[in-house]
């Protein structure tokens, strides 16, 4: 028995790994990082296949092993053991940095994001005087949302769903962080906190979201991007700028919590968190480099 498809499901796995590393981080796309291992493609293929009625027929016909060879099943086990094996290893580490070390963590986060950006726009092809308007409506949208809506959002399990579904769809875009999105939506800390706790109910509530958000809008987003991919990603960009607002390291209440870790009153810490938004900024470059390297072996 040749030992080559064990081979490709450990080396599946491990950019599987990658990716889920990439989700927990703000501002890392696990849909960049599959580019960059070159399995984007494959992985929305799968998804496709998935969101098929008739690739479920074949299951519902007792055909299980053309059902699993229509998905690309055995691909996409690696892919998603190496996933949520990153997830649940990284979760208690993400809480216990933004616990005793927020403004860095959040420095960090704000260099990653901002880096991210600039990298989308830098990829947009054709520049014409009316995308600033795109941007500017995106832009408006970010600004306006997380200054406007509380601090706080709901803990109840339809508000949990609900976050799995959009953040679902945007882990498989390059250059949107679902992390980052439930970032926006007050709830990154909640669900970290819920994987490194082991919470199984918000963790299923959270779960089905992702399954029907999947299910329901990846197609939605392959005709939006398909028909205005110009027109979407400068809005998204636009928004991911105005939304820098939702991690500015040096908050009053990153200031609080870093006061609280050290049993003392802190600074501005003004040096250190600079520091930390560009070695955000680096992290983001050195990916954006290795994607580029890797695709021009291709």
């Amino acid at each position: 028995m040749s030992v080559k498809p064990f081979l490709d499901d450990i080396v599946n796995g491990l950019k599987g790994f990658a990716m889920g590393a990439a989700n927990v981080i703000p501002g890392v796309s696990g849909g960049t990082i599959a580019l960059i291992t070159g399995i984007f493609g494959r992985i929305i293929g799968a998804l496709n296949a998935l969101s098929s009625v008739s690739t479920w027929k074949l299951l519902f016909k007792g055909r299980f092993r053309d059902f699993v060879t229509r998905i690309d099943g055995r691909f996409l086990l690696a892919v998603g053991i190496g996933m949520v094996l990153s997830v649940f290893s990284l979760a208690k580490l993400m809480t216990f940095v933004l616990e005793n070390y927020p403004v860095q963590t959040w420095a960090f986060f704000f260099g990653m994001i901002a880096a991210s950006a600039i990298y989308m726009l830098a990829d947009v092809k054709g520049w014409k005087i009316f995308y600033l308007l795109w941007m500017i409506i995106g832009a408006a949208i970010g600004v306006v949302l997380f200054t406007v809506s509380p601090a706080q959002t709901t803990n109840d399990l339809w508000f949990i769903f609900i976050c799995g579904a959009i953040a679902i769809c945007t882990m498989i875009l390059p250059g949107v962080s679902g992390s980052f999105v439930l970032l926006l939506l007050g709830k990154y800390e909640y669900i970290m906190e819920a994987i490194g706790g082991l919470n199984w109910p918000i963790l299923a509530v959270f779960g089905l979201g992702c399954v029907i958000g999947l299910a329901a809008f990846s197609k939605i987003l392959h005709w939006l991007l398909g028909r205005w991919e110009q027109q979407t990603m400068l809005v998204l960009i636009g928004f991911v700028m105005g939304s820098l607002i939702k991690v500015w390291p040096w908050s009053a209440e990153s200031l609080d919590k870093a006061a609280d870790a050290a049993g003392a009153p802190v600074g501005p810490m003004i040096v250190s968190g600079i520091i930390w938004i560009v070695i955000g900024i680096a992290a983001v470059i050195i990916m954006e480099l290795a994607g580029r390297a890797t695709s021009s072996r291709k």
